[in-house]
């Protein structure tokens, strides 16, 4: 089809079309531009939520707040949380990586989609399981190995796509230097690895500071842990508001650490032909100490989890599977997925098409915005709304429109980066011939643009529709009386230890979870093979 396009413009039949003219968006470039401006704002709302409850409580009350000891407290805990976890998912994530990609590990095809399967499982599920395992975990040291155990996958599947598209020639002339492998690995091959260990390692951070479930579970106390309870006792109270103001604080410091840590050297391969076959090292002796290494972590990431679930599935037997409680939950849990999707998708539309076809600072600005508000905890999300609904709109509090208007703030990069990506692979031509051709922007927009960005604009939406699945801070803050989601449901009952009844709905959260992690995983070996 691009051919025919090309072919086409070198016969001059595109030329009354008006050559390298850009396709008009379906309801103009302003209305398109007016739309992005408004979800930006919009976006910006949790943010402007903590910087106005901080000015209102006055500079000498919040310093009170802000330096006290419960607060140094929360601080040590999330920093020394932080610089011990993040190391280690880094090192299981790119070790995890190296083995399948770039050794002779017999089985890498299983072992790929092994190391992936972690992602499937809530953290605060896997919280639930190590806590029926040893009930007398707690504390630091026992939320570093669940969040480990949780999130090293967020490294590991962007460090082995970047290693499956890594030309091996940058080895091979370390190789003829005289660099043994080793020494390769770490001159040649890790720093061609930053940006998907940065990009990884922020990923991580920021999931360690949004995190409740887990944490609370096993009595570790995190902002986000102290946040809930100053909203439980004070409701909103000035207290929690401080708490929140430290936490977007350090967000934006993690973010800031990784731009910067992404250096301006080249990762692109430039020169022509084809790429070498990759060098695969030969584990020789390593072999069975590498698959056991293997086993084992997957065993507690992802076993564990799954054979505890299974176990208080039969200890509970037929009496755990009420219908009048587990359909409900089930359902809700799909329609909310689906309605925060579709909306999160419908949203990001004009700001992928403004990004793509009329690419500037301006829209690289408002494209930003929507990162550094989605990079916020979602409890400073559902903070900010149900001081925005009870002050200005009492009438929409705790209403189904406030809880996807917050999933879409929270999840509206997954579907942003997908429909960005397609839009980009969409050829501009093909809507500039419609419309040439006498066929209204719209019109054009529907048949061309839309019907070719679909796939992308769906796999974003599924992503969309799994971090929904999932989500429990926002919907135990702002959903409606009487909403029942899995999430919710099973925080419910492992909260009054119920851990039997708790056991089905963990369970349809990993059957949820698993095909969308491995599309994901999927996802990113395709897109590194391009």
């Amino acid at each position: 089809m691009i051919t025919q396009v090309s072919a086409a413009e070198e016969s001059g039949s595109t030329t009354s079309a008006g050559r390298g003219k850009r396709p008009r968006p379906p309801f103009g470039v302003s209305a398109v531009a007016v739309a992005a401006v408004l979800i930006a704002l919009f976006s910006l709302l949790p943010l402007a939520y903590v910087v106005y409850m901080t000015a209102a409580t006055g500079w000498d009350t919040a310093l009170e707040l802000v330096f006290r000891p419960r607060v140094g407290e929360l601080l040590l805990n999330t920093v020394l949380l932080m610089l011990i976890t993040v190391p280690l998912c880094l090192i299981l994530g790119v070790g995890g990586a190296w083995l399948v990609e770039r050794t002779t590990l017999r089985g890498k095809k299983v072992w790929a989609v092994l190391l992936a399967a972690p992602l499937a499982i809530p953290a605060f599920v896997n919280s639930y399981a190590w806590v029926s395992a040893v009930p007398s975990l707690h504390g630091l040291f026992s939320g570093v190995l669940i969040a480990t155990l949780s999130y090293f996958p967020l490294v590991y599947i962007p460090a082995a796509a970047t290693l499956s598209r890594l030309d091996p020639a940058v080895e091979q002339s370390a190789a003829s230097l005289g660099l043994g492998a080793w020494r390769a690995f770490f001159r040649v091959v890790l720093p061609q690895l930053r940006i998907a260990m940065t990009g990884g390692g922020l990923l991580v951070g920021l999931h360690l500071l949004a995190e409740y479930g887990a944490f609370a579970m096993i009595r570790f106390d995190t902002f986000t842990t102290a946040i809930m309870v100053q909203y439980q006792s004070t409701f909103n109270g000035t207290a929690g508001n401080m708490l929140a103001s430290v936490l977007v604080f350090i967000c934006l410091i993690l973010l800031v650490v990784e731009v910067r840590s992404r250096g301006t050297a080249r990762y692109a391969r430039v020169g022509s032909g084809a790429q070498a076959k990759a060098l695969c090292l030969p584990l020789h002796a390593y072999q069975w100490p590498a698959q056991l290494a293997l086993l084992g972590l997957t065993l507690l990431a992802f076993g564990l989890p799954l054979l505890f679930v299974l176990r208080w599935i039969i200890a509970g037997g037929t009496e755990i599977w009420a219908a009048d409680e587990f359909v409900p939950a089930l359902l809700q849990t799909l329609l909310y997925g689906l309605a925060g999707a579709a909306a999160t998708t419908v949203v990001a539309f004009p700001m992928a098409y403004l990004a793509v076809r009329h690419a500037s600072w301006f829209s690289k600005g408002l494209e930003l915005s929507n990162y550094v508000t989605s990079s916020l905890p979602g409890i400073v999300v559902a903070l900010a709304f149900v001081t925005v609904s009870i002050r200005l709109v009492p009438g929409v509090y705790q209403t189904t429109g406030v809880l996807i208007a917050a999933y879409v703030l929270l999840f509206l990069p997954r579907a942003l980066v997908n429909i960005r990506a397609g839009l980009a692979q969409a050829p501009k031509e093909l809507d500039e011939a419609a419309q040439a051709l006498g066929s209204p922007p719209l019109l054009s927009f529907i048949r061309v643009t839309l019907r070719l960005t679909a796939p992308a604009a769906a796999g974003g939406a599924a992503l969309v529709f799994l971090a929904i699945a999932n989500e429990l801070t926002a919907t135990l803050l702002l959903s409606p009386n009487g909403t029942r989601t899995l999430a919710t449901e099973f925080w419910s009952k492992s909260s009054e230890i119920d851990y039997a009844g708790a056991a089905p709905y963990a369970l349809f959260m990993i059957v949820i979870s698993a095909p969308m992690t491995y599309l994901l995983f999927q996802q990113s070996k395709k897109v590194a093979g391009q």
